[in-house]
């Protein structure tokens, strides 16, 4: 049976920046950090081998406000700044989900739980759909047929 596995990008981007910031620092030869896409890469390649999904689609956030800033313009008004050593591994680390064919969903008007909510909601009632996460707002989308998968550090 074919499996479906959606990725909030930017929630497991985070996550592996945080998991592995405290550690060896890791850069490219010019000084890019990358310890962030290493941590999302071990993270992904493991959701693969147990998941064995047919297919991988990864939801970026843009960064811009959304027509959620628009409804309550108070929207994730407590959140601190990416940090800078952070930012770089996001456009680097879409560039290597390219290289590896893995399709990616990102718009100025949406944030990753919108491509995967809708997503998740679209394909749940033909294939077996997974979700991989931090977030727990994730949770009103489990299903019979949608499970979802929380990272924790």
């Amino acid at each position: 049976m074919k499996k479906l596995l959606l990725i909030d990008g930017n929630s497991m981007l985070f996550r592996a920046y945080w998991a592995t910031i405290y550690g060896q620092s890791m850069s490219t030869k010019s000084g890019i950090p990358t310890n962030a896409i290493y941590g999302f890469a071990l993270m992904l390649a493991k959701a693969i081998k147990i998941i064995e999904p047919d297919n991988v689609l990864v939801a970026f956030d843009h960064g811009k406000q959304t027509y959620r800033h628009q409804i309550y313009s108070e929207y994730k008004g407590t959140r601190s700044e990416t940090p800078e050593p952070l930012k770089d591994q996001f456009k680097l680390c879409q560039e290597i989900l390219k290289e590896m064919n893995v399709m990616q969903f990102m718009d100025s008007k949406y944030e990753a739980d919108d491509f995967c909510g809708s997503l998740s909601t679209k394909f749940e009632k033909e294939i077996p759909v997974r979700i991989l996460t931090k977030d727990n707002d994730y949770l009103q989308l489990v299903t019979k047929n949608t499970k979802l998968w929380l990272m924790f550090t």
